[in-house]
């Protein structure tokens, strides 16, 4: 039986062919002239200081349905960089999680920070596409890549001047992620398979991460205590949205969230 990452995974290349068919990949690279500057997304997150937030602008998903009615995605970005966010994550997967792709756009013409084009990247296709509409980073899914995709499309991001944050969620991954050269690294903690949660995943597996890596714990992260764990198991950042995107007042929420952590 289909889990719902291979639904996610067969439409999303439904989707790349019917976008290649209205704009040709020759003249949706030639629009890479006129794209914005790029920020550097590692160097925001290697900064010294205490955990840093990567806060992710998102409507919905599979598992939650509508996470957040009033839906906004510049307010929300822009709320996120004036309370202590370091970078924000955009959800662009439409069918799924009813992001766009136009709001990361929208949001680069706002927001000074560091943006992630967060989506289920199959093709460079989609690389190109991110890079043109002002991505600075972009996420790329082990569990949906082979070796030689994932390698290809970790140094095609490279060259666009991306930062590939590489995802995985099985630790059996791992080796084909540092194969592929990352040096970003997320630990869901979310299983993509069955969407069951569980925080510890990424402390269980950070002492396989080399040190000249960088951590990301993704998912399941929604207290100020969550992020100290994570913070005191060596993380270097996380990845939030459906706690502070549930929130009434999103700027007091990242806030609490991060409110006195210590560094490591």
């Amino acid at each position: 039986m289909p889990t719902i990452l291979d639904q996610i995974v067969a439409t999303k290349r439904q989707e790349i062919a019917a976008a290649k068919a209205s704009l040709a990949e020759r003249e949706l690279r030639a629009r890479l002239k006129d794209a914005p500057p790029v920020r550097d997304f590692f160097a925001a997150l290697s900064a010294p200081g205490p955990i840093k937030l990567i806060a992710e602008v998102k409507k919905a998903s599979p598992s939650k349905g509508i996470i957040r009615a009033d839906f906004n995605p510049v307010e929300i970005a822009q709320a996120y960089a004036a309370h202590g966010a370091t970078c924000i994550s955009v959800l662009t997967d439409e069918q799924f999680f009813l992001g766009h792709l136009d709001y990361l756009a929208a949001i680069r013409d706002t927001v000074a920070l560091p943006l992630l084009r967060k989506d289920f990247i199959l093709e460079a296709y989609q690389l190109l596409e991110a890079r043109v509409a002002g991505a600075d980073a972009v996420l790329l899914i082990a569990e949906c890549l082979d070796d030689c995709n994932l390698r290809n499309l970790h140094n095609t991001a490279l060259e666009l001047g991306l930062t590939p944050l590489v995802e995985l969620y099985d630790p059996e991954n791992l080796p084909r992620v540092l194969q592929a050269g990352a040096t970003l690294i997320g630990v869901n903690n979310r299983d993509l398979r069955t969407f069951e949660v569980d925080l510890r995943h990424t402390i269980r597996l950070r002492a396989q991460i080399p040190e000249d890596c960088l951590l990301v714990g993704e998912s399941g992260i929604s207290s100020h205590e969550d992020v100290q764990l994570l913070a005191d198991a060596g993380v270097d950042a996380i990845l939030v949205g459906e706690s502070l995107m549930r929130q009434p007042d999103i700027g007091a929420a990242v806030r609490m969230l991060l409110a006195s952590v210590t560094a490591q």
